[in-house]
């Protein structure tokens, strides 16, 4: 009789363990642990994050964080960490939780355009990914890689191509890097180098007049015909003219510096530098800023005309005037002066 009693015993605490355990995992693995009212909530994990860095991030979103602690260091979780950008989706727990943060890495879109340098560039990327702006530039304008694929300082922003990407959140600067070059030469299809051959222009050179043309207009409707009239310059030695480039050259100077440019002067026309279109023949030796695909295919595709000059519509503005011949042009140029001059705009 009293060894029935122990062995009854034990078996009432081996069922009030039993049922202490299955709480315990039910809790830990799958009990609702969301605290959030949202669908969905994100967590982005630093590749050199440590588990007390991802606890940070989740203790706002969960409802038990020291049952997320359990099961973490039961799935090894805590000490085998992924990096990238996670999705926590309400109603989940503690078991789900872990497995989307290991192993669900999330894919972001990344868009970048109208960056007038490669240094604001990787500014812009870097608020997008993990990379830093730092890492970002050196790797943008490493020597090694833009001698190895063709490029220099002055056209290296042309290889990125404004759009929307896909990444990894935690991709690196090299790899941001890589990627763009492929983009670059899947934009480059042969339907295009076969216009820009046409035109006798290589692939810098496009970049850089589209990079003119779409400071001179962000109407893609009249790009191709702004297009037009630089290459007609071109074809007769004639040179570009381009106030953008004028602005471009008083930029790089400290006089310019944190300036605005409205209205382009005589004085700005004896700018010494390779990017004075009014002194200098030919393109410039690289890009201005970075062109819409509108403009780079404006070029491609430049309307066929006999204008020599254009310039701003004083009653349609955002909007050009063409002319063929200077007398016309000087016309159309003295309207606009006027009308720069009615607004206060001297300089």
């Amino acid at each position: 009789m009293y060894f029935k009693k122990i062995l009854l015993a034990i078996a009432i605490i081996g069922l009030i363990v039993a049922a202490f355990f299955a709480n315990f995992v039910y809790n830990a693995m799958f009990k609702v642990n969301t605290a959030f009212n949202n669908e969905e909530a994100y967590i982005y994990v630093s590749s050199d994050a440590s588990y007390n860095d991802v606890r940070e991030q989740l203790i706002p979103l969960l409802k038990d964080i020291d049952a997320f602690d359990a099961l973490a260091e039961k799935k090894k979780y805590n000490t085998n960490l992924k990096a990238g950008r996670f999705v926590i989706k309400k109603g989940m727990n503690n078991n789900d939780i872990i497995n989307s943060i290991r192993s669900n890495n999330l894919p972001i879109k990344i868009a970048f355009n109208n960056q007038e340098t490669i240094e604001k560039l990787a500014g812009r990327i870097a608020t997008q990914i993990e990379a830093d702006s730092l890492s970002l530039l050196q790797a943008m304008t490493d020597n090694a890689f833009l001698q190895k694929n063709g490029f220099s300082k002055a056209t290296a922003l042309g290889m990125y191509i404004p759009n929307s990407y896909e990444f990894f959140w935690n991709s690196s600067a090299e790899t941001f890097r890589d990627r763009m070059l492929k983009e670059y030469n899947r934009f480059w299809n042969t339907n295009r180098v076969a216009k820009a051959e046409a035109l006798h222009l290589t692939k810098d050179e496009v970049m850089a007049l589209a990079s003119i043309v779409h400071e001179e207009s962000k109407q893609a409707s009249e790009q191709p015909r702004i297009a037009g009239v630089y290459l007609n310059r071109i074809r007769i030695g004639m040179p570009l003219q381009a106030d953008p480039t004028l602005k471009f050259a008083a930029y790089q100077l400290p006089k310019y510096k944190n300036t605005i440019i409205k209205r382009v002067l005589n004085v700005h026309k004896e700018i010494e530098s390779p990017y004075n279109t009014y002194k200098k023949l030919g393109l410039p030796p690289g890009l201005i800023a970075m062109p819409d695909i509108s403009a780079i295919d404006a070029v491609l595709n430049a309307e066929k005309h006999n204008y020599l000059y254009f310039c701003a519509d004083a009653k349609k503005l955002g909007f050009h005037k063409f002319a063929k011949s200077l007398a016309q042009h000087n016309a159309n140029a003295r309207e606009y002066q006027r009308y720069l001059s009615s607004q206060g705009i001297n300089k």
